[in-house]
């Protein structure tokens, strides 16, 4: 099986299990313990902590550890917004955010707070002025994604963090789980982002592990309570195997960044030119979106029905996000977008990783046209209803 749905999750890389099982027999105490194994695994905790904050430019006690991107959208969000009521009640995200960040803000609805939610365009790309125009005194907290998981667009974060701080006194969040290893994304001084999401098993490392990351010290309610780990931020004993080989695979992610993004590149815009001779294909994504993000669709086919027709034939693919793939209600994000009624629910997302090849993608190719010219007969069906 060729695997194209990186985006929802990726394989655990070889010297990130094996350092993982290295962790677990030699750093297994816990890190809260004053005993000397203890000690150790608390350093060698610390340690990872400094890589992961020189990777962002920020200091290792802004890093804390989380189980994962969702965890880390609600804390930040939901710690920041309640514990900074005295600045506003307004909070603000865009309409295509990932479900962790939109029901987390509907979540704090039900609590007094006021939610407005950012228009995009065509491409999925935030309207500034629509955000400039949704910005009070009040708001106190904005997050928006970086990449969008569903169809790649990339959000204009120095632009959107520019005028977040000279139009409010809001917080500004980062959801960078699909963006980091493959578009550049660190605090940038006072104009950047105040919070990022990132989430371990995007990046070739494990399931429950992520990072909720600030650009300084700032006043913010846990929402786990307990023993007061993590700086009393996030209660629990923290997973130091899990956090050490997080660490390893944040370094590794930002130092093959540029070298990946480029491949990934090549192959969205062959990809592409590939399907833009097809008048039954839709293409929602861009050459100016994210490099790893292919995201299309077929007059009147559903997305299971060319994912199950893909499989077959040897390629995985999704829907256009794996968080939804069961739910047969026509995606937010497709929505926002305004994309048309016929392809609205056929929408199939391809999405590359470190281990993809040239060859995979000749035969995704191969293996698109072939199941395209199986699926004619229904589009024809369509077209005379």
């Amino acid at each position: 099986m060729i695997y194209l749905d990186n985006s929802a999750t990726t394989k655990p890389d070889e010297q990130i299990l094996k350092a993982f099982v290295q962790a677990n027999k030699r750093f297994f105490a816990n890190p809260a313990s004053l005993h000397e194994m203890g000690v150790e695994s608390n350093s060698l905790l610390g340690r990872s902590r400094q890589q992961i904050a020189q990777v962002l430019n920020t200091t290792e006690e802004q890093i804390v550890f989380t189980s994962g991107g969702s965890e880390s959208n609600n804390f930040i969000i939901k710690g920041l917004a309640r514990a900074n009521t005295h600045r506003g009640k307004h909070i603000i995200v865009s309409a295509v955010e990932h479900a962790s960040v939109l029901e987390t803000a509907r979540a704090l609805e039900h609590e007094g707070f006021t939610i407005d939610y950012v228009k995009v365009d065509h491409q999925g790309v935030i309207k500034l002025d629509d955000l400039k125009n949704k910005l009070t005194k009040d708001t106190v907290v904005v997050s928006i994604m970086h990449v969008n998981n569903e169809v790649g667009a990339i959000q204009p974060i120095q632009e959107i963090a520019q005028l977040v701080h000279e139009e409010s006194r809001a917080f500004f969040h980062v959801d960078a789980i699909q963006s980091f290893g493959k578009l550049p994304i660190q605090f940038a001084g006072e104009q950047g982002p105040d919070a990022i999401t990132i989430s371990g098993h995007k990046l070739n490392a494990l399931k429950g592990s992520g990072v909720a990351a600030f650009r300084k010290r700032v006043t913010i309610e846990p929402i786990i309570h307990g023993g007061g780990q993590e700086m009393g931020l996030r209660s629990g004993t923290v997973a130091v195997p899990q956090n050490v080989v997080l660490a390893k695979a944040i370094r590794l992610a930002d130092e093959s960044r540029q070298e990946n993004s480029a491949k990934y590149s090549a192959w969205r815009n062959d990809l592409h030119a590939f399907l833009e001779p097809f008048t039954e294909v839709y293409v929602l994504s861009s050459n100016e979106g994210a490099p790893h993000i292919i995201s299309c669709s077929i007059a009147g086919i559903k997305g299971e029905v060319l994912i199950n027709a893909m499989q077959a034939n040897g390629v995985i693919v999704s829907t256009s996000s794996a968080c939804h793939s069961k739910d047969s209600k026509v995606s937010h994000v497709v929505q926002a977008m305004g994309v048309p009624d016929e392809y609205a629910r056929g929408v199939i997302r391809i999405s590359f990783g470190k281990d993809n090849t040239d060859e995979d993608i000749a035969e995704l190719k191969r293996v698109f046209e072939k199941v395209l010219k199986q699926v004619k007969g229904e589009v024809k069906k369509y077209e005379m209803a």
